[in-house]
């Protein structure tokens, strides 16, 4: 085949694959939504309504639509970076910002409540960061943490990747990514390498230490945000998410047509405790766990007990 021939075979096999990485955006919300559904389904909390489905569903194209184009329009300049040595991460972690203040604020409330702004460490690079914690309840959360204005590192599963804009922007962004099935200890490796690097260079992480996401039940706190605290002395802001029950089901953001309401999202923010290396892991993780939980409503019967969450 002619080279000429077969350069345009390939730009045109490109297009193809862009075009169908595009178009997965309208897909792969479907189980975002069915995710969000049984996380809702509980007797005790109100199971998503038709609306709420739709909501949903919204909320998940936007996030990715928003990423894929902000993450396009930055590669090259990500590129540029890693060949002549300067940081093209930060415009992601804007990217991030405005889309997760778009989603909540066109689908989930008009604005985030923060309270206990000044337990909140300052926004100056100091070594080493803090590592924010919080209960996970709902991807809600993943917007709404925007609103504490402060830049951080998430841990993300792998598999996230492949997610069409959110994987893109996420990589630019440097967050850490692992694999959570098996005992991968490369993964895990990977996690606290890339965790300590972060902190140590003045950037903090933020870590859902429950490790999955549940609204009716309260989930004992896993090890990895606190070996990582401990490992570098850092503080540890426990912060607690409070997500109204209405959150999906209401009618916001139709309702302010005719003048009403809906619930904000309270963000607590917990004094920090200091982290040693020589520090009792449970005793901190017990710290953690009161403080976050101190503020948030019970739901029904939770249980606290992993074993009985299987």
């Amino acid at each position: 085949m002619d080279p000429a021939d077969m350069l345009v075979t390939a730009v045109s096999v490109l297009k193809k694959a862009f075009f169908l990485y595009c178009a997965s955006a309208m897909i792969l919300p479907i189980p975002s939504v069915w995710q969000e559904h049984k996380i809702w389904a509980p007797k005790v909390l109100p199971s998503l309504s038709f609306f709420g489905h739709v909501k949903v569903f919204c909320f998940n194209v936007i996030w990715m639509g928003v990423t894929l184009i902000g993450g396009v329009l930055l590669v090259p300049k990500f590129i540029l970076g890693k060949i002549f040595g300067f940081d093209a991460s930060y415009e992601a972690y804007m990217v991030e910002n405005l889309t997760a203040h778009i989603c909540c604020r066109l689908f989930v409330c008009p604005t985030v409540e923060i309270r206990g702004e000044e337990n909140l460490p300052s926004d100056d690079a100091t070594t080493p960061a803090p590592v924010y914690i919080a209960n996970h309840a709902s991807q809600v959360d993943l917007a709404v943490v925007y609103f504490l204005g402060r830049r951080f590192k998430w841990i993300a599963k792998d598999s996230v990747r492949y997610l069409p804009g959110v994987g893109l922007i996420m990589t630019l962004s440097e967050h850490v990514f692992i694999k959570r099935t098996g005992k991968n200890r490369k993964s895990v490796s990977n996690l606290y390498q890339q965790s300590n690097k972060a902190i140590q260079s003045g950037l903090p992480m933020f870590f859902f230490p429950q490790g999955t996401r549940r609204m009716a039940v309260r989930l004992p706190f896993k090890d990895g945000a606190y070996r990582v605290a401990m490992e570098n002395e850092s503080q540890l802001i426990p912060i607690s998410i409070h997500i109204p029950l209405s959150c999906w089901n209401s009618w916001y953001p139709l309702n302010l047509l005719w003048g009403g309401s809906m619930e904000n999202v309270v963000l607590t923010i917990h004094k920090p405790i200091q982290a040693k290396k020589d520090s009792d892991k449970e005793e901190l993780k017990k710290m953690t766990y009161d403080s976050i939980f101190s503020v948030l409503p019970l739901i029904g019967e939770e249980i606290v007990d992993q074993k009985k969450t299987k």
